[in-house]
C-alpha cells in the first residue's frame, strides 16, 4: 500500500450488450450508482443491450435460462438448473417472474424506470450505430432518453479520460 491518496474516479462509459434481465441491470445499476456518487457516467448499449432501449423490447426483458450454467431454482443460491431444464416451455417466464419480484422487494425499477432515473440522473445513454443499421432500427425506434446513435470512435470520444466498464 502507498501513501499516495487514490484519486477518485470522475467519469464512466458503461458498455452493455446482453439483453437479458441479468445482462442489462448491472449496466444500469452501476450507471445509477456512479450517478448518486457525482461521477459522469454514459451507458452505451450494443447489440442484444439494445433491447433495453427499444420501445418495442424495454418491457419484455427475460432471464436466460437456456445456456446459463449459473441458473438455480427456487432461489439464486439453490441447487443448480441443469441445461436441458431451461429449454422447457414456460421456465424463461418463470424465472423472469421470480426475479423481478425479488427486484420489487428491493425497490428496483423495471428497465424503462431505471433507465428515466438514471437519464434524469445526468447520466448519458447512446445506442451503437453499427448494431443499429445491423438490426435494421431507426431514431423512432428507441426510448426518448437516448442522447444519440454513436459510433466507436465517437463512443471512445465520449469516453476519453474516464473508465470504459464492460457488462
Amino acid at each position: 500500500m502507498t501513501n499516495e491518496k487514490q484519486e477518485k474516479i470522475k467519469k464512466v462509459s458503461i458498455v452493455v450488450s446482453r439483453g437479458s434481465l441479468d445482462g442489462v441491470y448491472p449496466g444500469l445499476i452501476m450507471g445509477n450508482g456512479a450517478r448518486m456518487e457525482g461521477i459522469e457516467a454514459n451507458l452505451f448499449f450494443t447489440f442484444f443491450g439494445l433491447h433495453a432501449i427499444t420501445k418495442k423490447k424495454v418491457n419484455k426483458i427475460k432471464v436466460a435460462t437456456v445456456g446459463n450454467p449459473a441458473m438455480c431454482v427456487p432461489s439464486a443460491m439453490g441447487p443448480g438448473l441443469p441445461t436441458w431444464m431451461g429449454a422447457l416451455p414456460g421456465m424463461s417466464w418463470f424465472a423472469t417472474s421470480m426475479m423481478k419480484k425479488e427486484m420489487e422487494k428491493l425497490d428496483i425499477p423495471p428497465v424503462g424506470e431505471f433507465l428515466e432515473m438514471i437519464h434524469d440522473a445526468g447520466a448519458k445513454i447512446y445506442a451503437c450505430k453499427a448494431t443499429v443499421d445491423m438490426f435494421h432500427l431507426t431514431p423512432d425506434d428507441f426510448l426518448p432518453q437516448v442522447e444519440g446513435i454513436i459510433n466507436v470512435a465517437k463512443f471512445y470520444e465520449v469516453a476519453a479520460g474516464g473508465e470504459i466498464i464492460f457488462t
